[in-house]
């Protein structure tokens, strides 16, 4: 395992166990390391600072995975490390009901770049750049040790092929291990999904908005609730099971809006109650009328997804926000949402209440959601910091 000298002044953040290693905080790089090799950083004096893996062609020079200077990176490794997220979640998470959740959340779970999703007998992995990517094979074995599955699916999507020309991204959609179905039906909270997880979002289920729907469900009994970007239908199967007047389903994306449908009916629930419209949200927000809908949810995709695009991303977020802010009456619940990691949650509060300006009307905020109890998150990496979600009264 070769070693790398940090500058002295640069080695705080890493000693604050921050995982991310810019260049410019390396004395010198020899040009013959490769994507995914195993380091070790040193400071001036020579003293052991941290371990982790080279990514050559990234701004982000090394991603961390451990401050103990005697750990070896093997499949053992990846084993203890994939252990230790397994236990978090048979205590938290694998509860009566739900056999799906986030086993690996990247740098949260001590594997920087790596995502690991669990939906029963099956996981769906990601790797984000092509560092980790290195030691796929050993993650995979770490995998199938600890848990019994029956097909592991890779889906290390990219969405800009320059991100492949920097080392910063792989190609996606390969079985790993087993077999993997079509479609796969996932468990939560006593619900089922069908899950696309070859061609859906992300590795085809929101499992960080878990906690988000749950809580939803006091909110909308004998309600009329509007789910705007619907996607497959989460938050409408919560709250028609939560005994809603009506469900309106809103995205424009037909496949998702049919699986949404066949969740309704495989959860039986009443059908007569959703309607499933495809349609662009702001378009649809644009032609309803004051007190159509007595909920709305907001779940967007990213508005912002490069920082320098902030100021367009958040005019986004308050355009949606103020249309349905119209829409809702005195007394109504609006569940908004963002996954934008460049947006805080202070640029989002603050936003809010532009929105709610613009609309002629006050907001309350009842409940704030960050991330789900299994996307754990490292006290120093704010970077990770990506969901918020906002429960508001509207006076």
């Amino acid at each position: 395992m070769r070693c790398l000298t940090i500058y002295t002044k640069r080695s705080g953040p890493i000693r604050g166990r921050h995982p991310w290693v810019f260049s410019g905080a390396f004395k010198h790089i020899p040009e013959d390391m490769t994507n995914g090799e195993a380091i070790q950083l040193l400071n001036e004096e020579g003293n052991f600072l941290a371990g982790g893996y080279f990514n050559s062609y990234s701004q982000i020079t090394a991603r961390l995975w451990t401050w103990q200077e005697d750990e070896i990176v093997d499949e053992s490794f990846f084993e203890k490390r994939i252990k230790a997220a397994q236990a978090l979640r048979q205590e938290l998470v694998q509860k009566a009901g739900t056999d799906s959740f986030r086993l690996i959340n990247g740098e949260g779970d001590l594997l920087p770049g790596c995502i690991i999703d669990v939906y029963g007998e099956y996981a769906v992995v990601q790797f984000h750049n092509s560092g980790i990517a290195r030691w796929s094979k050993e993650i995979v074995a770490a995998l199938v040790k600890t848990l019994r599955l029956k097909g592991i699916y890779e889906r290390s999507d990219v969405r800009d092929r320059k991100r492949i020309e920097k080392g910063e991204g792989i190609e996606q959609g390969k079985i790993l291990f087993g077999k993997i179905p079509e479609t796969i039906i996932a468990r939560e909270n006593g619900y089922q999904f069908y899950v696309d997880t070859i061609g859906g979002q992300k590795t085809g289920f929101f499992l960080d908005q878990r906690d988000k729907r749950q809580a939803l469900q006091k909110y909308v009994g004998a309600k009329k609730v509007l789910n705007c970007f619907s996607y497959t239908g989460g938050f409408s199967v919560y709250a028609l099971a939560a005994d809603a007047e009506k469900v309106v389903s809103v995205d424009a994306s037909r496949p998702a809006l049919e699986l949404a449908e066949k969740n309704v009916v495989l959860n039986k629930l009443d059908a007569t109650k959703a309607e499933f419209i495809l349609a662009d949200v702001k378009e649809y927000l644009a032609d309803r009328r004051p007190g159509e809908f007595d909920v709305i949810v907001l779940d967007p995709p990213a508005f912002v997804k490069d920082r320098h695009k902030l100021k367009e991303g958040l005019h986004g977020y308050r355009s949606i926000n103020e249309q349905a802010l119209k829409v809702l009456p005195p007394g109504g619940i609006l569940v908004t949402c963002s996954c934008s990691a460049h947006v805080s949650l202070t640029d989002f509060r603050f936003m809010l209440s532009e929105a709610a300006a613009r609309a002629g009307r006050t907001v309350q905020i009842l409940e704030t959601y960050t991330h789900g109890i299994d996307h754990p998150e490292l006290a120093a990496f704010t970077e990770g910091d990506y969901l918020k979600c906002l429960f508001c009264k509207v006076l």
